[in-house]
């Protein structure tokens, strides 16, 4: 088949995607979806809600193992931009996907395919566009959302004295990661490699925070897709740009949420996993003390550190003892064997 038939068979969907919104928006859809020069996408009815537009590279090897399965690597091609609009708060409402492959495998398109699209359902968003190539395996997509700019989730605002707070648990990708590396890799029913290959991305968490930044009540936020540490240290640098003074930011090793598979490993593995891991995909964010009872009121937030002038970024155990963390996070020129 040539690269139209491809995208006709496996990516054009008639009707679109069912409109299932998180909230009413104002999406008019697509007028124009993939085939064209553009994508042609209806207006907004909201004069408050502007685009957020992110994009994502994964490419064999380095962001996913060669013998992944098409179906889990569909779904986690989405969920990696998805997680960037709910870092921002902003409402998924179409993508765009570029893929390159070496040959046009129909076994292997059909699992991809099915994997995007079922999370693509989830939201009711569309596939609006893109390209196809032959070349090395690698997936490109392009996420466009919805979000009001007052209220959007930015790395740039957060202040001193916010509490530091989290999503969820960390480190069993990079656990899955790890493990693979060293030569045991997890069975496909094991947790950690589902939360490696099928991350969730916290829309709807996003979506409630954005009300929350509204009321002044959230000040700054991140996903977290390259370690706890180096993401956080985005936050720290962006906002004490924009404050013009150092912000630094103090975690309690003890508040730390690590997933149950990491339970048998000795704290510093612990610690490392959910500090430098990356593939987390949850949501960090920074609040004011007046915040705390609304976030706790959405659950599954736990409270880990704060913010402060001290030196960069530090780990304080049980005992009031700090070090300060390495600026190290997941770097794309660096092998995994290196990194882990």
């Amino acid at each position: 088949m040539d690269e139209f038939d491809l995208i006709r068979q496996f990516f054009v969907r008639e009707g679109g995607a069912p409109r299932v919104p998180l909230k009413p928006g104002s999406f008019a859809g697509a007028l124009l979806g993939p085939g064209d020069d553009c994508a042609l996408l209806g207006a907004t009815t909201t004069a408050a809600a502007r685009f957020a537009v992110t994009t994502d590279l994964l490419v064999e090897g380095v962001h996913f193992f060669s013998d992944v399965d098409p179906q889990t690597l569909g779904h986690k091609a989405l969920a990696v931009n998805l997680s960037d609009l709910a870092a921002m708060g902003a409402r998924p409402v179409a993508y765009l996907l570029a893929l390159a492959l070496p040959r046009a495998d129909i076994d292997w398109l059909e699992g991809f395919a099915r994997g995007l699209h079922a999370l693509a359902d989830v939201y009711g968003i569309e596939l609006v566009g893109g390209d196809t190539t032959r070349g090395p395996l690698t997936i490109a997509i392009t996420a466009l959302g919805e979000v009001d700019p007052a209220a959007a989730l930015r790395r740039d605002r957060a202040r001193l004295g916010d509490d530091i707070w989290v999503s969820g648990c960390l480190g069993a990708a990079a656990f899955a990661v790890r493990e693979r590396v060293r030569g045991h890799p997890l069975a496909a029913s094991h947790p950690a490699r589902a939360r490696l290959e099928q991350p969730v991305p916290r829309v709807e968490l996003g979506l409630e925070l954005a009300k929350l930044s509204a009321q002044g009540l959230v000040h700054a936020a991140i996903d977290l897709s390259d370690g706890l540490a180096g993401d956080l240290s985005h936050i720290l640098a962006r906002s004490g740009a924009a404050l013009g003074t150092s912000v630094g930011a103090v975690l309690w090793a003890d508040a730390l949420p690590n997933h149950e598979c990491l339970n048998g490993l000795i704290a510093e593995d612990q610690h490392d996993l959910m500090l430098f891991g990356g593939d987390d995909y949850e949501l960090l964010l920074t609040a004011p003390t007046t915040g705390r009872r609304a976030l706790e009121r959405l659950g599954d937030l736990r409270r880990i550190g704060t913010l402060d002038t001290g030196p960069a970024l530090r780990l304080r155990d049980g005992s009031g003892d700090e070090r300060v963390l390495p600026n190290r996070a997941y770097q794309h020129f660096r092998s995994e064997a290196d990194r882990l």
